[in-house]
């Protein structure tokens, strides 16, 4: 019913880009900035400390799963003490956590620091997707979440690349002090937004201390989940592999990504909103595919680049339509619990590649990584064509 009253209200569009639209939008760039600054450089701050790849993929690994174990109750919070409780609270833990990184000299402090951290990411992520949910208009979700992701998408162009010409020029323990900063300020926007109130359900939870997710964004969630793996082996492994092929610009494979990323997320949503996510899905899949195939391959630097922009474009669009399709259904007590669930398979994606990849890439080495990734898209493919054809015959009934 909400996608139908949503379709029909296109014609007058209700407005996006409120003020607190836009310091939602502000806050989410400033602390993916931190973050994205930290992803290229955490598993060289771990071969610094004398990690090998194994140890890589399981401080990257742990702190996704740490995330992970959060979320629902992150998501629970949200419906309890509210979104400005869970938001503020969790872009404090990130500030000072990342912030500590740098006083880290052993794994052992870096691997706690890093569950602390995940923690903090958990909570402040659920609920900043909970709290742009609960401001775009519904007849415009599939736009303004792609709005939304847009400002991430604008931390990802700058962060990774400015977080490896960081480490030239200054030590790790001061990187790591410029990206608590750059948390403190996602924390002073998001100070400024006025928080919807929480909608009370009529309907109570049989089991709460079960009640870990909501079965309305399962598909979605499921989806996603095969397509994060993939973003595990690039994160965590990808500099590493292209210096070892000897291959330059990997700071340039960041930046077209995200560049890419952003130009889809001008259109897609647009298109999930009219067509559904049927427009998007495939095509976007099928870009990651081929982008896995030719980063196994990877003989030069344009090759580098070319999967850098089919990825960026595959993801950008499947991304926001995902998340559009897990909230649209939940009831309105119920889009933290959504988007908690939708987070979670992002975690679990990209926590299960980080550490499978470790050892892969340890036994059979890098190339194998990306092989790994593509059957894993090629799965979510499939999954995807299997539960269209089971709703297609659930609604036909």
């Amino acid at each position: 019913m909400e996608r139908q009253l949503a379709r029909k209200k296109l014609g007058g569009k209700e407005k996006i880009w409120t003020k607190d639209f836009i310091l939602i939008c502000f806050a989410n760039f400033f602390i993916f900035l931190g973050f994205q600054m930290t992803l290229p450089t955490i598993p060289l701050f771990v071969e610094h400390l004398g990690g090998n790849d194994q140890l890589i993929g399981i401080v990257v690994g742990i702190f996704t799963f740490s995330s992970l174990l959060l979320r629902p109750y992150a998501g629970h919070a949200l419906e309890t003490k509210g979104r400005k409780f869970v938001y503020l609270i969790g872009l404090l833990i990130f500030v000072i956590s990342v912030g500590s990184f740098g006083f880290a000299t052993g794994m052992f402090f870096l691997f706690f620091l890093r569950i602390i951290q995940g923690v903090g990411w958990g909570f402040s992520t659920t609920a900043s997707g909970t709290i742009a949910t609960d401001v775009v208009p519904a007849s415009r979700r599939g736009e303004g979440l792609g709005y939304y992701g847009l400002s991430g998408n604008l931390a990802l162009a700058l962060g990774p690349s400015l977080g490896l010409a960081l480490t030239g020029v200054m030590s790790f323990k001061m990187l790591f002090f410029v990206c608590a900063a750059l948390g403190l300020m996602a924390f002073l926007m998001a100070s400024k937004i006025h928080y919807k109130e929480v909608e009370k359900s009529s309907v109570p939870v049989t089991n709460p201390k079960w009640d870990i997710y909501e079965k309305s964004a399962l598909q979605p969630s499921m989806l996603l989940f095969f397509i994060t793996v993939t973003f595990g082996g690039i994160a965590t492994f990808l500099p590493l592999y292209s210096a070892q092929k000897a291959i330059p610009g990997i700071e340039w494979y960041f930046l077209i990504y995200a560049m890419f990323l952003m130009i889809s997320r001008t259109f897609s949503g647009q298109l999930y909103d009219r067509k559904g996510h049927q427009a998007v899905f495939i095509p976007g899949a099928g870009m990651i595919l081929i982008a896995m195939v030719l980063l196994a391959w990877l003989p030069n630097s344009f090759i580098l680049y070319v999967a850098a922009a089919l990825y960026g474009l595959g993801f950008g669009s499947i991304q926001p339509a995902l998340q559009a399709w897990a909230v649209e259904k939940a009831l309105p007590n119920r889009k933290g619990m959504a988007n908690a669930t939708f987070f979670s398979s992002f975690d679990l994606g990209v926590g299960i590649g980080a550490i499978a990849f470790g050892q892969i890439g340890h036994i059979w080495g890098y190339s194998s990584i990306y092989l790994t990734s593509a059957l894993s898209v090629l799965i979510s493919i499939l999954l995807y064509i299997y539960l269209l054809f089971k709703n297609k015959q659930a609604e036909s009934l």
